[in-house]
């Protein structure tokens, strides 16, 4: 890691829908929150958090997500309080200075406001905190690297629900992308920024 390389942290989806009693509750959420904390908290304003948007209902839905939020009724906005879609209230003290980035799928690249912001600012590098890091931490990644980002990975700050899973990515992830991405812990990176 370079210290003077222009950098944000991306915390996905650190929201109350996967941290409370949902039927997307995420248990390892708890575990990694306290390092998310930190590093927002030291770096309020160079973090970004996103929160995945259901739509109000399943019909307001296109193509197959209408199928998925038919399944998953219980967490359209209809049904779901506006409170639980928010991100912890732990980080939401912190904005501003950081910032929200709302996305309606896993990925927070696909309308392109994030990555027009972020190539504004002169951005180079990526931290990414968050959740799951099997879907959404997975296309933030992914979608990061096919953009140009070099992304680090702060593996004691994501999480996902499901420890097989989450190893296979992050072991996937770390041997693939080596030359793009870089696997570190919260302290390591937060001792070189």
């Amino acid at each position: 890691m370079n210290g003077s390389e222009n950098w944000q942290h991306v915390c996905v989806d650190m929201q109350r829908m996967f941290s409370e009693d949902t039927p997307w509750h995420v248990p390892w959420i708890n575990g990694v929150k306290d390092q998310i904390v930190e590093v927002s908290s030291r770096h309020a304003a160079k973090t970004i958090f996103t929160r995945f948007i259901p739509p109000r209902k399943a019909a307001d839905a296109y193509g197959s997500w209408r199928a998925y939020y038919e399944k998953w009724w219980m967490m359209t906005r209809e049904h779901l309080s506006n409170d639980l879609v928010d991100v912890l209230p732990e980080l939401r003290r912190l904005v501003p200075p950081a910032r929200v980035f709302d996305k309606t799928g896993y990925s927070p690249w696909l309308d392109g406001r994030l990555n027009a912001t972020l190539r504004n600012e002169g951005v180079t590098m990526l931290a990414i905190s968050g959740g799951e890091t099997d879907v959404c931490v997975l296309a933030t990644m992914l979608g990061a690297i096919d953009l140009g980002y070099r992304v680090i990975i702060l593996e004691d700050a994501i999480c996902g629900s499901a420890d097989e899973t989450h190893e296979a990515a992050l072991k996937i992830l770390g041997g693939r992308f080596s030359a793009q991405l870089q696997v570190v812990s919260t302290e390591a990176f937060l001792a070189n920024v």
